[in-house]
This record gives C-alpha cells, structure tokens and sequence, in this order.
C-alpha cells in the first residue's frame, strides 16, 4: 500500500496563549515519519513533544543500553518478568519494523533529531513504561495475567507477515493496546491503563509544560489513537495538572492475601510433616519424599525447557523443595545465579539481545534471554510443584 504524507492525522488545539498540534502517527510507519519530517521542516514550531517517558526516551537514542544491563541486579530486585515483558513488547515492534525496513520509532526519532538540530526542546509527555504496566496488571484479573504474558510470548511463535495496511490500522489504537487486544479476553480491562489514562495523563504533561516554558506553538507527535482522548481532555483542561500527573503515576498498593499464601501453604505442608512423623516415622519420611520428589521435579522440568546447563537443572532439582519453605527466596533466583555462573552472558549476549529476541529461538540462543526464561520457568515449576505437592501430602494424610 503506497503512503502520503496527507494521510496522518492532524488535531489542533489552543491551550492558553499555545497553539498545540497534535500528530497522530503510526510507531512503525514511513509515512508517518515523512510527515514529521516536513511539519517541522517549515518552521512553524518552537517545541516538540513526544509520546515516550524517560526510560524510552534513554532506550531510543541509547539501543546499546541493554549491553550494560545488570542481570544479576535485574533478579535480585524481582524485575525479571518485567524486563522479559519488555522485551516481547519490543520484539513485537521490532519484527514488524524489520519487515517494513524501517526503525522503531522512526517518527521519534526524526522529532527528536530535529528538535536537536535547530535547539528546540524536547517535551517527553508520556508515563513511564513500568508503571503504565504494572497498572495494567493491577486492572486485569489475577486469572488473567498468565493469559496476557502467555499471548506475548506467542506473538513471537507467529511468523505471519503484516501487510502495510495492517501497519496503517494501528493508526486506528495504540501499539501496546494493539499487542495486548491480539489476545486479552476482555479490552475493556486494558483500555483505562493503556489508553484513557496515558491520555490523561500526556494532556496534563503538555498543560504543564505550555504553562511554564509558554512556547506559542507546540508539535506534538503521538500514537494517533490517542488523538480523541487528548483533545478532549487539553478542550477541557486542567487546574492542576500536577497533581493529576502525580495521581495517574501512583503505583496500586498491592494485595496482602497474595502475599500470605505462599506462607499459609508453607504452614500446612510443615503442619503435614509434623502429622505425618507423629503417625508414623515411615509416613513422615513418605511424605517428604513427595515433597521433594514433586516440587524438584517440577522445577527441573522448567530449567529443562528453558534450555539450562544440566548442572542448572540439578540444582534445580536440589533448591526447589527447600526454597519453597522459604517464600522470601525463589527457586529461580537460585537456578538464574546457577546459569550465570555457568554461562556467564558474553557482551555480544547483550549487544544481540534487542534483535535476538525478535525469533522466538534467539530467546533460548541468547544467554541474556535464556537466563531470564531459566528464572521464568523454574519459578513457574516450583510453584506448580509446590500446590500439587501439598495436594498429595493431604491427600496421604485424609486417605
């Protein structure tokens, strides 16, 4: 499908004494790209904002980063599943913008870049990525988290190509909202995190930008399914729009009961021992080797399919029953250590990662990925291990 420039999307709105327009861009798109390209090159702009946070801001002029990523500090601080979501989120965007030989971004970048060139500032409007994702999380049923990782995990299996029209329909959302709907059973649970609220809150960013750095005409360039809410909300404005900033990045406080489980279940296994060696020394070390027998299994299965070195696999084996009496102490944690030991990432690893990760074997070719997918899976089968273990010491017990 052939591009014009004519076709990106374009909303005006005044905003005090600021005129902003508002772009409405495809991330993977050369028209939309082109079309940042020759607004700016006129001249009629003195600021230039852009839908990306910190983080991704760091990341687009930054692709080495990931070189310098400490994986050790990435497991000890739990961010693991974060950063391998990440990831597939990126490789989604990667692969399609290999197919169109064409930069994640390109649009960005070329506001940026020009931005830079002729001294103008950049006005980074959107929420960070980690935040945006963790109140998704907090939106979406607990019963529904493994469906929405599973999902992400199989957009890379699929090789199906995207045809440019495809491309120009992402225009019609958002990319996360995009890659998420492919396989989320319900949208509504994704719209007010990946949508009303990013538009919220890159309205109130733009409010409070215009208010103190009084630019008189403002390019902003956003995914163009943003273009509805944003309009609306700048139309509507805000008296403080700080605030609304700091109320929209507020992480959701957590659930206690979840984290009581795992030392309620530790209880009644220890409760199960302590029944079974006073029936019986021969039913309590029978019990035990359920235990162990389940839990290790389970946990070496998932080393296994993660690709882990054997001797992973055995230390797998070995920790999973004993860290699961430890809630404070994953499996993973141990068997990732285990598998960086062993297969210490080399710096190509990591200069490789972004592109790697794209095919779903270069996750278990990379040993950056493969690490990470060793936490995933051997956290995954110690507690499957853990809750049929516990099944079938109770059910020694009751039968």
């Amino acid at each position: 499908m052939s591009e014009t420039v004519e076709q990106e999307p374009l909303v005006e709105v005044q905003v005090g004494s600021s005129q902003i327009t508002l772009l409405g861009t495809a991330h993977v798109s050369r028209a939309s790209a082109d079309k940042v390209r020759e607004l700016l090159e006129s001249g009629d702009y003195d600021a230039v904002a852009v839908e990306l946070c910190p983080s991704r801001y760091q990341a687009i002029l930054d692709p080495d980063a990931l070189s310098r990523m400490d994986l050790f500090k990435v497991i000890r601080e739990g961010k693991v599943s974060m950063v391998a979501a990440n990831l597939a989120l990126g490789a989604y965007q990667q692969r399609l913008a290999e197919q169109f030989e064409i930069e994640p971004g390109a649009e960005q970048l070329a506001a940026i870049h020009h931005a830079q060139e002729h001294h103008k500032p950049v006005l980074l409007i959107d929420r960070e990525i980690g935040v945006t994702l963790k109140r998704v999380l907090h939106n979406v049923p607990w019963w529904k988290r493994f469906g929405l990782f599973a999902g992400l995990l199989g957009s890379l299996v699929s090789r199906d190509e995207v045809s440019e029209a495809d491309i120009e329909g992402l225009k019609e959302g958002d990319v996360l909202e995009h890659t998420f709907a492919e396989f989320a059973e319900d949208r509504k649970d994704l719209f007010t995190p990946l949508i009303d609220e990013r538009d919220r809150y890159m309205a109130a960013r733009l409010i409070q930008e215009v208010q103190v750095g009084s630019p008189e005409r403002v390019l902003a360039v956003v995914g163009a399914g943003h273009l509805k809410g944003i309009r609306q909300y700048l139309a509507a404005g805000m008296d403080r729009p700080a605030r609304e900033i700091e109320k929209l990045d507020h992480l959701p406080t957590p659930s206690r009961w979840p984290k009581l489980i795992p030392w309620l279940i530790v209880a009644l296994v220890v409760t199960g021992f302590v029944i079974g060696f006073l029936r019986s020394p021969a039913l309590g070390w029978q019990l035990v080797a359920d235990w162990v027998l389940i839990n290790g299994a389970l946990s070496a299965l998932g080393a296994l399919l993660a690709a882990a070195h054997p001797l992973t696999i055995v230390t797998a084996f070995v920790a999973a029953p004993i860290t699961s009496l430890n809630p404070t102490v994953g499996a993973g944690m141990v068997t990732a250590a285990v598998e960086i030991f062993l297969r210490k990432p080399e710096v190509g690893d990591f200069s490789r990662l972004k592109h790697d990760t794209t095919r779903i074997r270069g996750w278990w070719r990379n040993r950056v990925s493969r690490t990470l997918l060793v936490f995933l899976f051997s956290t995954l089968g110690s507690a499957a291990g853990t809750y049929l273990a516990g099944f079938r010491i109770f059910d020694r017990l009751t039968g």
